[in-house]
């Protein structure tokens, strides 16, 4: 049942901009912890960001090191989709971008065992 899409890759020249989406196919996010995820040519999957919920309105961002000052994650008022702004944009940004929900919470989000909802991913390329 839990399902996603993820949309908005593409390609920028280093030091752009791009906005990726995860939509929840067929439900709500409620209180579920969700994170970003990318896989790079031959590198392992790794995560991104992620955004967990404490209240009807508290939000709380992760971000790897990797991406942190560079990526805002948030969520829409309808509560169906999840964002990444990516600024600042570097070649080794470069890979494919997914989103899963983080089953145990979002400071655990790295571990691959506790994700669920891959979609197909979208493809980000950073290159002049």
């Amino acid at each position: 049942q839990v399902q996603f899409v993820e949309s908005g890759g593409g390609l920028v020249q280093p030091g752009g901009s791009l906005r990726l989406s995860c939509a929840a196919s067929g439900f709500t996010l409620g209180y579920l912890a969700i994170g970003w995820f990318r896989q790079a040519p031959g590198k392992e999957r790794e995560g991104v960001s992620c955004i967990s919920r404490s209240g009807r309105r508290q939000f709380w961002p992760y971000y790897a090191d990797s991406v942190k000052g560079r990526v805002t994650i948030s969520r829409d008022n309808d509560e169906t989709t999840v964002y990444l702004q990516m600024n600042s944009l570097k070649p080794e940004d470069t890979a494919v971008y997914y989103c899963a929900v983080a089953r145990r919470g979002c400071n655990e989000y790295k571990d691959q065992r506790t994700l669920d909802g891959w979609g197909q991913g979208t493809q980000v390329t950073v290159s002049s």
